[in-house]
């Protein structure tokens, strides 16, 4: 389970050019997920939503609050906690000088996966991913959706427990966005611990348990999609958001 209780981060940044403000990215937010259990972390661009995954995966520290997970804290497990975790960001930068079956071995090297455990993980992953035609490709040679698989299989490859996923489905046709998705469904039924960042809101009803609604850094609800569409009388949950923030606006 990875718990988050009361977690803030603030931020500094120039008013002008004499004068600098603080900012709050995300304030005071607290919410669990279970393992077995996909929690959506939902919300436009700039919401807070990359800043709270980053504070879960131990890339930035936050100002307050604490973040567990099976009620372990950074500060004594750090190592532990980062090996059990996959962390998959939307702006990662790849080795394209490696061929995909490079970079994945050297992940497995980087997590002390044995040589005969490595090799039967990477052409698991690849079926699972449909990598097999361009394993051997270099990643500079890549399309965009054959990268992203890439970049999801790095994350897969140890086979962690704690899945920390933003916007995991960008650059991916429709195709490749359901074979992730189905893949995600199934490391769920594992008992894996998956928390989903996504500005897709029908993609996140169609896969998650509870969705954490999130709007310029603060929670505005936390529920399963049913609930939270019977509390605002709506069908799904794109037009949920917009009924809890009060309609669209042009201000961001």
């Amino acid at each position: 389970m990875i718990q988050v209780k009361h977690v803030t981060k603030q931020f500094i940044r120039n008013k002008n050019k004499h004068q600098k403000e603080s900012f709050y990215a995300d304030e005071d937010l607290t919410f669990d997920a279970k393992d077995g259990e996909i929690i959506g972390i939902l919300g436009p661009n700039g919401a807070g939503k990359t800043t709270l995954l980053r504070m879960i995966a131990g890339i930035l520290e936050p100002t307050s609050g604490t973040i567990t997970f099976d009620g372990k804290k950074y500060q004594e497990n750090e190592i532990e906690i980062k090996q059990n975790i996959a962390y998959l960001s939307g702006n990662t930068k790849l080795y394209d000088t490696l061929s995909c079956y490079e970079l994945l071995k050297m992940c497995c090297d980087i997590y002390g996966i044995s040589e005969q455990d490595s090799q039967k993980r990477i052409e698991e992953i690849s079926k699972i991913l449909k990598m097999e035609p361009f394993l051997y490709n270099k990643i500079a040679n890549l399309s965009t959706g054959q990268t992203q698989k890439v970049n999801i299989a790095r994350c897969f490859i140890h086979d962690p427990k704690y899945y920390i996923l933003d916007e995991a489905t960008t650059g991916l046709d429709i195709i490749s966005s359901q074979i992730i998705l189905d893949f995600i469904k199934k490391e769920k039924k594992r008992g894996k611990t998956i928390l989903y960042s996504t500005h897709y809101m029908e993609e996140a009803e169609n896969i998650c348990d509870r969705v954490f609604m999130i709007h310029k850094g603060k929670m505005l609800r936390i529920g399963t999609p049913k609930e939270i569409k019977k509390e605002t009388n709506t069908t799904n949950l794109r037009d949920a958001f917009f009924q809890l923030i009060g309609g669209a606006s042009d201000e961001e």
